[in-house]
């Protein structure tokens, strides 16, 4: 069977880590076909808007795309490409796992875990507005329907990887009313999944213990706001955003990215580090039920990891972007 996939090549060094991350997919085995649209800063003067209608049509269409990162002009403009796509598309679940890699430089080792955030509602929803000339305010909206959907997710997502725990983060102790209805939702659907342990942290608690013991944590599951600032502590824990993949994903639709930004300084140098990008592709490969061929690039990545030789600047090497590329793709026709 041949997949379709909608592919943005993105803004700043999108375009080198996104070839790269199609080549490895490409060589991986699955049946892949792409259709290209474009996105991002790069396109406001030609159509007058960073997300075309072009884009979000192509990815209803096929229901699943490989995106890189977009710039966001910060504090004007357009409010957030990434913050749109999602919720024109009701890509309700963020899920970003955090797993350390042999040759990554870390604090720690064995860190294992998922951070799976709600992705429409919070502080996100974008509901704000002046209050005079000197005060703005921001309205925090939690809603039921989304909170337990988000849980229940986080609850599957559990049962169906084989992990031993779900935890939820709030902070219901100040917020008692948004974030305790998230709260009363995770309570509620956990009783539905007794073969998962379930617990409980205040946020500001839960960054404290991140830090110091993550291999305690499993699957966490959280509001917006708390799963946008966790979720990079947690690609902090095993080596930055330049090894962090992520999924946005929703009934109707999947797109998978690199977490971290355009970097524009780095436009066009071959010197990015693609892992977050490949990463990303795996995610993919999985959730369209291609395991084998997931398998064969997340091997291929841990031979060139492993060996250590043919690595980016970022990852303490001399390499460059599609040289790295390469080396993982002979990596996987040597594992296979």
């Amino acid at each position: 069977m041949t997949h379709t996939v909608t592919f943005i090549p993105g803004d700043g060094v999108g375009p080198e880590i996104m070839a790269v991350a199609r080549h490895v997919l490409e060589a991986s085995g699955a049946s892949l076909a792409w259709e290209e649209v474009r996105a991002g800063e790069a396109v406001i003067p030609e159509f007058g808007t960073p997300l075309p209608q072009e884009v979000l049509d192509s990815i209803r269409k096929n229901r699943v795309a490989l995106k890189g990162p977009l710039t966001t002009p910060v504090g004007r403009g357009f409010r957030s490409v990434n913050v749109t796509l999602r919720q024109e598309l009701e890509l309700y679940a963020n899920v970003r796992p955090a797993r350390s890699l042999p040759g990554i430089r870390s604090r720690y080792e064995n860190v294992d875990l998922i951070v799976v955030r709600e992705n429409t509602e919070d502080l996100y929803a974008g509901i704000e507005h002046w209050c005079g000339r000197d005060a703005a305010e921001s309205i925090k909206l939690i809603t039921r329907p989304a909170s337990e959907r988000i849980v229940r997710f986080a609850f599957e997502l559990a049962r169906r990887e084989r992990r031993r725990k779900v935890t939820a983060v709030h902070k219901a102790n100040i917020m008692k009313f948004t974030d305790g209805l998230f709260l009363e939702c995770a309570r509620k659907v956990a009783e539905g999944y007794p073969d998962v342990t379930y617990e409980e942290w205040i946020v500001d608690a839960m960054a404290m213990k991140l830090v110091q013991a993550p291999e305690n944590f499993d699957v966490l599951v959280m509001p917006n706001l708390y799963g946008d600032i966790l979720s990079d502590l947690c690609a902090g824990l095993v080596g930055g955003l330049g090894v962090a993949p992520g999924a946005n994903i929703g009934e109707k639709a999947a797109v998978f990215e690199p977490v971290h930004g355009s970097a524009p300084k780095y436009t066009g140098q071959n010197k990015v580090n693609p892992l977050a990008a490949v990463l990303s592709g795996v995610m993919l490969l999985r959730h369209l039920g291609e395991a084998e061929a997931a398998e064969r690039v997340m091997r291929g990545v841990l031979a060139v990891l492993e060996q250590g030789d043919t690595l980016t600047y970022d990852l303490g090497g001399t390499a460059g972007t599609d040289e790295m590329g390469a080396a993982i793709i002979r990596a996987m026709a040597k594992t296979s």
